[in-house]
Formats: structure tokens, sequence, C-alpha cells
């Protein structure tokens, strides 16, 4: 029998660990995935929540999926295809005025809220996406990594170091200014400095608390709203899509052009530990009992995940371990899925229209989220929560039966844990039906359309997903966790602390979001390390 199974095992079907396999297998290694639920995708899949009803259960909307690895992979050819939203975002107010984005709507609408903020906007937008552009350049390349000692390591760092200094000299002074801004100021602090109309702020405002379980006002929440800036479709750049058929279809497409390529996908497959040789990761135990051997081991996991429940602590480091064991999650997401008898009807844009196309955010300043976490804080969730609405079926009649809908509501904020020793399980339905209500103030009617709902509670989406916490990015995106700190100082190169073992999930450089980007990176550094061995 061979040494090893297959060259490169790696830990999760999810949309980065399918991107990895498939570059890698690309290069003519053997590679298989190992996926605990019986569908591959993670957090990005469709599925039937109420019969005759489909939705992107987790991951509902594309705009950040890098179009490098769209052309590499041949998605298209593999069935993938994204359509733009009709119109971009539409925030109704409680008193019947409304904010509408996209194309040919955005400074109209902003005008009639405030002159001077369209004359304002134009020029924040113009700096956000100058910025965006310079970083977009930094997403599928391994940041600089520390690393200690002299040596051919060290002299790549440097050069890497070097490289990315080159990528940042292309922005003006004035912009790089804006950026050490957006890095550590808060959302709100800068906002309240440009603009005046709080639709206009919470337009911004959501992008940097989505996903993130901090107010607009923490320091640092500038980034989460530049890092929401980096995406495209269909070569527009800041545009939002639906991949038809849900976010499935991505992933589903992600995993042939993995097979077409050999890879060996395994599905209803958990893996219980990963097994540590003379300081070299080796080989998965899976659930069963079953091994595999594998010359290089990735991991699309949280990363505080795989080093604290999957690998035996005496393995690694102490310091690391330590470390890691303080990686800090909770996205404050509580997420559902509705099946809808009709399209609801909002106060501020009454009957159909594209604006029912849009992401609908209902948070209509940057005091109500800020309320909204502190309330979470306090209580265990929002009051008045955040939420933001998409009506997919509008775009993509295959979710739902004729004349019916499906609606994804992203909801803000609730605590990953619940004060005083509660349980999500005890709460979840007054949650949901607080979600429904908030909803229904903006849509009078909208509660009484639902026909059938599917709750996610940060629990459910832990124990469904991984998803420490419920943390859609693995691991919260702040300072002291990003680029270079990704996971942490030292191991930015998708390197773990062993040999042989690799981060590709979105616990590594970019960080959250359906990119695959990770993977993209992750399996560069595994081919590298592979060339060197063999050469």
């Amino acid at each position: 029998m061979a040494e090893f199974d297959t060259d490169v095992v790696i830990i999760g079907a999810g949309h980065n660990g399918l991107t990895c396999a498939a570059y890698l297998a690309m290069a003519g290694l053997r590679v298989r995935v190992v996926e605990r639920r019986k569908v591959v995708g993670g957090a990005a899949v469709t599925e039937e929540f109420h019969p005759g009803f489909r939705n992107s259960v987790a991951a509902y909307t594309v705009s950040l999926l890098n179009p490098k690895i769209i052309a590499d992979l041949k998605l298209h050819e593999h069935g993938l295809r994204i359509v733009e939203r009709r119109a971009q975002n539409f925030l109704p107010a409680p008193d019947g005025s409304y904010l509408l984005t996209g194309e040919g709507r955005t400074l109209p609408s902003i005008a009639r809220l405030s002159a001077r903020d369209a004359d304002r906007y134009q020029d924040f937008s113009a700096q956000l996406e100058a910025i965006a552009d310079v970083l977009r350049q930094m997403v599928l390349r391994a940041p600089p990594n520390l690393v200690s000692g002299f040596g051919l390591p060290a002299i790549r760092e440097a050069a890497n170091a070097l490289g990315t200094a080159n990528i940042l000299r292309a922005l003006p002074l004035e912009r790089q200014r804006l950026l050490l801004d957006l890095f550590t100021q808060s959302a709100g602090e800068m906002l309240d400095d440009i603009f005046e109309s709080d639709l206009v702020k919470a337009l911004f405002g959501f992008d940097a608390i989505v996903g993130n379980y901090a107010s607009p006002y923490a320091a640092g929440s500038a980034y989460v709203m530049l890092h929401h800036a980096f995406g495209e479709v269909n070569g527009k750049k800041g545009v939002w899509g639906h991949a038809i058929g849900g976010m499935g279809a991505i992933t589903q497409a992600m995993a042939a052009a993995a097979r077409s390529h050999g890879v060996e996908i395994e599905t209803g497959t958990g893996v219980r530990e990963v097994i540590v040789e003379a300081g070299r990761a080796t080989c998965i135990v899976r659930d069963d009992g079953r091994r595999l051997r594998a010359r290089y081991i990735a991991a699309n996991l949280n990363p505080k995940l795989l080093y604290t429940r999957l690998i035996a602590k005496e393995a690694l480091p102490p310091d690391f371990l330590a470390r890691i064991q303080r990686w800090r999650n909770g996205s404050g997401t509580f997420r559902m899925n509705v099946a809808l008898a009709d399209l609801p009807d909002f106060t501020a844009l009454p009957g159909p229209g594209d604006h029912l196309t849009a992401g609908i955010i209902m948070a209509p300043s940057l005091g109500y989220m800020d309320r909204a976490w502190q309330d979470a804080r306090e209580y265990g969730w929002s009051l008045a929560p955040v939420v933001e609405m998409l009506i997919p079926s509008t775009l993509d009649d295959s979710l739902a039966p004729p004349g019916r809908h499906v609606a994804s509501l992203f909801c803000q904020h609730v605590a990953p844990q619940l004060p005083n020793g509660s349980s999500w399980d005890d709460h979840r339905e007054d949650v949901a039906d607080l979600m429904i209500a908030t909803v229904d103030r903006y849509a009078p009617g909208f509660a009484a359309r639902v026909l059938g709902r599917q709750i996610l509670s940060p629990l459910d989406l832990e124990r469904e997903f991984g998803l420490l916490g419920g943390d859609i990015f693995h691991g919260a995106l702040t300072l002291n966790q990003l680029f270079s700190a990704r996971p942490m100082l030292g191991h930015a190169d998708y390197r773990g602390p062993l040999e042989g073992l690799y981060h590709c999930g979105s616990g590594a450089h970019p960080g959250g979001g359906v990119t695959g980007a990770p993977g993209h990176n992750a399996a560069r550094a595994i081919l590298q390390d592979h060339r060197a061995f063999f050469a």
C-alpha cells in the first residue's frame, strides 16, 4: 500500500474548499474532499425549506466572488449564471421617505433627501472605489507574513512586503490617508463627517455592521464597510446580484469543475481528528474511524474549530494554542428564509417594482443600528433589529411556485451567546416573530403573507454549518484579525504551525464572504511547497 492515500485532503466542501481542490487538481495533484453535510457547498447551498419553496439557506447574495476564479474554473461552462439586481438597495424610513440606489437611480434619490449629500456622494464613492481597486490586487495574493530569523522564508516575505508596498504606492497620499482612516476609524464617525441624511449614512453604515457584531461607531467598522466594496458582478464593480438557482448553484458549479479534473468528493463524512506525527499533519480520522493519509491537509474550517477540536493540544506550540483560543467569533446574525403568498407592499414605495429586487435594508439611521447593538449586548437580541430582506424570486422564478415568492431575511444584532446562560433553542421562535414583525412595520400585511419559515439562530448556524457563534466570516474582521494577522502574525501565508497543514477557509486572508480567494491562495501555497520539495 502506498504511503499516502492521496496528495491532498481538504476538510470541508464549502466554496473555498472546492476552489482550493479545483486549483490543486488542475496542477496535477490527487485531491480528496471530505464534507460532514450530505451536500457540498458549506454555507453556500440551496435547499427546499418549505414544500415547493427553495432558497439560499445561509449565504444569500453574490458580489464578492472573484472574477478570476469564475474564469479559471470555467464556472459558467458548468452552469453558473449570475444576474444583476434591477435596483441595488432600497432603504424605507418610518416617515415614508426612502432611498433607492442603482444605475441611474442613486443620485436623484439622494438629491431628494439632501442636495449636499448628492454632491458629496460622488466624491466619497469615487474615493472608496479607487481604494477598493488597489486592494482588489491584494485579494489573490498572500499578505506579508512575519517570520523569525534569516533564510529563504525571510527573503521570500521581504519580496512579498515590497510587492505589497508597490501596490499601495499607486494610491495618492491623500487616499493613503483615507485608507488608514478606513482601517482604524468607525464608519459612523466617518459618515457623520461627510453626510447629513440619515438614510444616506445608513446605506454605507449597513455594510459596516453586516455580519459584524458591533456598533457602526466601533473603531475598525469602517474597514468592514470597505470589505463589502470589493465586489463586482459580470464585470460591473460595486454591483450585487443573484445566482440563478440560488447560492448552491455556485458551489455545484465549483464541484463540477473540481470533479472534471479528478477531485473525489465524499459527503456525509465528518472529521473527528487530524493526526500529527513528528510535528507534521499526516492523516485525518473520519467520524466512523476510517483514516485517510495525505501529503498535505487543507482545512476549510474556522481556525478555532480546527485547533481546539480536531488537533490534540499537546501537538501544538503552547503560545499558538493560547492565542487561537482567543480568536474572536460572533457575527450577531440571525438568518431566516420565508415562503410568501405574494409580494410585500411597502408604505414608503407601494406596489410592485424594481425596488423589490434590491437589498431592502430596514435600519433607517446609524443611531438605530447602534441601539440595536446595545440592545443585543444587554438583552441578547435587538428590540428593534436591523433587517436586510432580499426577494430572490423576483429575479429567479425557479425558487417558488407560480405566483409565490421566497424572501431571505438577514437580521442583526443578536448575541452569539445569550446572557444568563439562556439557550437560543428557547428563544428562536420569539425572536423570529420579532423579525417578521419588524418587516411588517415597513410593509403592513407582510406577516399575513408568510406561508412558512426556516429559522437559523447563531446556535443553529454553528450546529449546521460549523460557524462558531454563528460567525459567517470564520472570525471577526477586526484589526488584530486582518491581513498579516489573519489568523495570526506568522501564519498569514496559509500555512499552519504544523508541517503539511494549511488554512483554505475564510479564517485566512482576505476573510469572509463568498469570494473563493482563501481557497485560491491556499492552493498556491501548497503548490509552492510541493514543487520546492520535489524540485
